[in-house]
């Protein structure tokens, strides 16, 4: 299969906004399986499991530990909907004018070629911080479909190779401990964690729970 990486166009902001959606919903079961396969939260599954026993019978095992399991779920499907949610009513809701406007600015789609599909995006805003110019990537999505194929780091390289020649000293970005195939390809890439935190759209307390971290990434060019 051949792909091709170009700027963005309007009329593929529907298959865009589709990928979108896709992508950042894909992110719940995973954190979700994360979360309860964690060591503290099998042994407080175990304990809830044998007081709901105790207190009442198998039954009541199985109402507290689902209960619990519910609950963490609940959370992580939070924040990656809010997250979603939040995307499209701010700049996904006009690509152009959010990504394209400025002439560092760059949105680009990858597609395959003969069918017109649209199956991997990304974007840069150049940012300044004093004197020093630089770019931050966003909105890194593959199609779930088309993973495995260097299509990532083709285009984590297209943004590498906008700023360079931009003269931007670097590239930074934001992720998530969830999303550890995007962290372990920035890794590869040459990005180095330079902090992370966990204040989100969430309550801290429903945060905590998913035991999800925000990491903030960056490469020197």
């Amino acid at each position: 299969m051949q792909l091709t990486i170009r700027r963005y166009q309007d009329p593929d902001k529907e298959k865009v906004l589709s990928l979108f959606s896709q992508g950042v919903e894909e992110h719940i079961w995973p954190c979700f399986k994360r979360a309860m396969s964690s060591p503290l939260y099998l042994c407080f599954s175990l304990g809830l499991g044998i007081t709901g026993y105790l207190l009442a019978s198998g039954l009541g095992a199985l109402v507290l530990v689902s209960g619990w399991g519910g609950l963490v779920y609940y959370c992580c499907h939070k924040l990656f909907t809010g997250y979603l949610r939040d995307g499209l009513k701010t700049d996904m809701q006009d690509i152009a004018a959010s990504y394209m406007a400025q002439p560092d600015d760059c949105f680009w789609v990858a597609e395959t070629v003969g069918t017109g599909k649209v199956v991997g995006m990304v974007a840069v805003l150049a940012k300044k911080n004093g004197a020093e110019r630089y770019g931050e990537l966003f909105r890194m999505i593959v199609s779930s479909a088309i993973r495995r194929t260097g299509l990532g780091s083709r285009m984590v390289q297209t943004v590498l190779d906008s700023c360079k020649q931009r003269g931007m000293s670097k590239v930074t970005l934001v992720t998530t401990t969830a999303q550890m195939a995007g962290v372990a390809l920035y890794r590869k890439m040459g990005f180095k964690l330079v902090r992370s935190y966990t204040k989100t759209h969430l309550p801290n307390w429903m945060m905590k729970i998913t035991r999800v971290t925000i990491l903030v990434m960056e490469k020197s060019i």
